[in-house]
């Protein structure tokens, strides 16, 4: 696993300078979908097939993934909710202030969620049926968040070439680092660690920083429910990797958290919107 490192060090580079152009370049909305289809996720579930010591331990890894989402899921609405409380403060401090909180708290929550489900696990409970539970968790807590969530305009601001480089450099770091611990960590827990919250921090400061709070709250919903394609991802990579392969699993593993989870997304935020703008 420690060779792909790099690969999905690269790749988060990469996104979190489309995620957040993407944001400002099409609102919200469709760009929240387009950045949270399954990128990190791929180089990470070939790694830790690889390391896994059985077909189990790999089912295992995969099945949290889940839930290391849905704590991203909670992580993404912190900074709908957090923000008012410290809108008084300079912006650098805020925004500095935000992501230590958000991190913080990402990291307890994870810590608790390794301990509990490997005794879940260990107890006998399915570690799919577990990612399963996430993952309509996942839905649902997306879903409510879109029917309550502000406009999410596109930025009206031009981004600076270095603002757009450290963008990529912070999240490649981050999660370069990330692969590398999970690599080290065990199955259930390098499930967890390897979807690090690092694009969906990167692209909240990168917009709070950039666009002002309307643009970064604005993609806040429809980022929490398009985050169920990676959870969704890891449910069938689960199943498929043993008999199809790595490869070609992973490629219909993720095809088909596109059109389980992205595509829908997608078509119900348009409907919905379509429904409030007649209203």
């Amino acid at each position: 696993m420690l060779e792909l490192a790099g690969p999905a060090a690269l790749a988060a580079g990469v996104l979190a300078i489309a995620v957040p152009a993407a944001i400002e370049r099409f609102g919200g909305l469709l760009g929240g979908i387009l950045g949270t289809m399954p990128s990190t996720i791929l180089p990470a579930s070939f790694g830790i097939y690889q390391e896994a010591e059985s077909a189990e331990a790999f089912v295992a890894a995969m099945g949290v993934v889940p839930l290391g989402m849905l704590l991203n899921v909670g992580f993404l609405y912190s900074w709908r909710l957090f923000p008012p409380w410290v809108a008084n403060l300079p912006l650098a401090f805020r925004v500095t202030l935000l992501g230590v909180a958000t991190v913080g708290l990402w990291c307890l929550a994870a810590t608790l969620v390794v301990v509990e489900s490997r005794a879940l696990i260990a107890a006998g409970v399915s570690p799919l049926w577990l990612g399963a539970g996430a993952t309509a968790a996942m839905v649902f807590f997306g879903l409510l968040a879109c029917r309550t969530n502000p406009p999410g305009p596109r930025g009206s601001r031009k981004v600076s070439a270095p603002m757009h480089l450290a963008r990529g450099v912070l999240a490649a770091l981050a999660i370069g680092v990330s692969v590398i611990l999970a690599a080290l960590v065990g199955p259930v827990a390098s499930g967890v660690v390897s979807i690090f919250p690092a694009i969906f921090l990167t692209t909240m400061v990168a917009l709070t920083l950039a666009q002002g709070v309307q643009v970064q709250a604005g993609a806040v919903g429809p980022m929490m429910l398009g985050s169920s394609s990676v959870a969704v991802y890891a449910l069938l990579a689960a199943t498929l990797f043993a008999p199809l392969g790595p490869e070609l699993g992973g490629l219909v593993s993720w095809l088909g958290s596109l059109v389980l989870s992205s595509v829908p997304a997608w078509w119900w935020l348009q409907r919905a919107t379509t429904r409030s703008q007649e209203r």
